[in-house]
């Protein structure tokens, strides 16, 4: 239960959870790890470039832009892929909201879920207007290798609070793990004291939490394609308070009954295993070949390579098994009508049988003129979903995070494929030397839908030099990308 008594007035020392994140971004030196350096150089391609992807639909561009028509900014935040110049808290709602709609870039999975690249939008928003603001006045620019610092500190602060601590359990969202991650970074960016960073901590912590019910049938919904960029902008608004001298709040953690562990985390304390370091940045999941759910990478894996076997014979098909981990069955096994996008991408039968019927699966293959195919559900209703707990096992053994998934196909004369099994999607650390081709050539293409040939080329150069990149002036690599 939570340590004061709710008569005493004495405000006490603050959070121990608040002093370690604070500790961590004022003091730890990222760059002594060469390989979360050069990871947070292909996350941040690979997060632009599907935020530039996301432009191609309108669901995803109806919400962006100033908050009222024509309320810009001039020299304000340049959102990549458009005209638009915001405030920083406005750019960070746009490029978050653009990073995450179309749920294809970073994952990490632990006890709690999400996608720590959602920071992105705070802290490239941030590190815009600082540079802007700094080159008006005479003053240097911010490097893209401060962007990147920023970068690996939010993931950490995200990924490590997720390893033990499963908000979904009490029906919380993931996104305020980017809301805290996010005001922390941007408070220190912003020329924030450690005191400052513990103060708008507290406040981010305060604020609790959306309920996940956005990502749940019955009320799946579009929500969860901007729900981090609402949270990754308020924590810009928050940092952006404090440092006007908005006060902190020392115990709002462990506060007797007022306090977030008491009111929303069953009167439970955080759980830690390990301090902040660069372990989330090295060990981040990329979604490289399919924009789905990450806990279906590999039954999409699988289900392309039992294509060939099945193509052509679906009528014969007397069922279709799936093994999954434990939070894949929670997650993302649905049966019944599926009612837009956002609830097919975090459906696994509709993510297995679109590649069984096509051999791949793209962001399109959501919308609805595809999904009207009635051979779809005609699969989806043959299907078994079961946990296998191996696979369970594994997803939480701190030196595999495998997210295991196997497909069966058997047909209605006895006959059956192989049981295909996928242990390591090849987004995973264990193939990075497989998968960064493969993400190099997605933002190659993510460039393409959006951006002239010449600019495309430009940002190719430059991203493909890690020296180069982190030199280069913020301003200027945000230019390159408006169009």
């Amino acid at each position: 239960m939570s340590a004061y008594d709710i008569r005493d007035t004495k405000r006490p020392d603050p959070d121990q959870v608040f002093v370690d994140i604070a500790d961590y971004v004022m003091n730890y030196d990222v760059t002594q790890s060469k390989e979360a350096m050069e990871t947070a150089r292909y996350c941040l391609m690979d997060t632009l470039g599907c935020g530039l992807l996301a432009l191609s639909y309108p669901a995803c561009t109806k919400v962006l832009g100033p908050v009222v028509p024509g309320a810009s900014m001039p020299n304000g935040v340049r959102v990549p892929g458009t005209s638009y110049e915001l405030d920083p808290v406005q750019g960070a709602f746009n490029i978050g909201a653009m990073i995450r709609w179309l749920d294809f870039n970073d994952t990490w999975l632990a006890a709690e879920w999400g996608h720590p690249s959602d920071n992105l939008g705070g802290i490239l928003a941030v590190a815009d207007y600082l540079s802007r603001k700094a080159v008006s006045e005479g003053k240097p620019a911010l490097t893209m290798k401060q962007v990147l610092e920023a970068m690996i500190k939010a993931h950490e602060i995200q990924g490590v609070i997720a390893l033990e601590n499963g908000f979904n359990r009490v029906g919380l969202d993931h996104v305020m793990l980017v809301r805290i991650a996010t005001t922390a970074v941007v408070t220190k960016m912003l020329g924030g004291t450690r005191q400052e960073v513990i103060d708008a901590v507290s406040h981010a912590w305060i604020d609790g939490s959306a309920l996940r019910t956005y990502r749940h049938a019955p009320n799946t919904g579009s929500r969860k394609s901007w729900a981090a960029g609402d949270a990754t902008s308020r924590g810009v608004r928050l940092a952006l308070m404090v440092l006007r001298g908005e006060m902190g709040y020392p115990s709002a953690l462990t506060a007797k009954t007022w306090g977030f562990n008491d009111v929303l985390f069953k009167g439970n304390s955080l759980k830690f295993t390990q301090s902040y370091a660069t372990y989330v940045m090295e060990n981040v999941l990329f979604k490289i070949s399919f924009p789905a759910e990450f806990h279906s990478q590999t039954a999409c894996e699988a289900a392309v390579t039992l294509h060939p076997h099945v193509v052509g014979k679906f009528d014969q098909i007397e069922k279709i098994v799936i093994e999954t981990q434990e939070s894949g069955v929670r997650i993302i096994d649905k049966t019944g009508p599926l009612n837009n996008p956002a609830d097919r991408d975090h459906c696994i039968q509709y993510m297995v049988a679109v590649p069984l019927i096509k051999g791949n699966l793209t962001a399109e293959d959501y919308e609805d003129d595809v999904a009207s195919n009635p051979l779809i559900d005609e699969l989806r209703n043959k299907m078994e979903v079961v946990e296998n707990k191996q696979f369970t096992v594994d997803y939480l053994d701190a030196a595999k995070r495998s997210i295991g998934n196997s497909v069966q196909v058997f047909f209605k004369d006895g006959s059956k494929t192989e049981k295909v099994s996928v242990e390591y999607p090849i987004g995973h650390r264990r193939r990075r030397a497989e998968g960064i081709p493969v993400l190099q050539a997605k933002f190659e293409r993510n460039l393409a839908t959006r951006l002239s040939p010449k600019k495309s080329a430009q940002i190719l150069t430059l991203c493909a030099d890690q020296a180069t990149l982190e030199s280069t002036a913020v301003n200027e690599f945000m230019s390159l990308f408006v169009v």
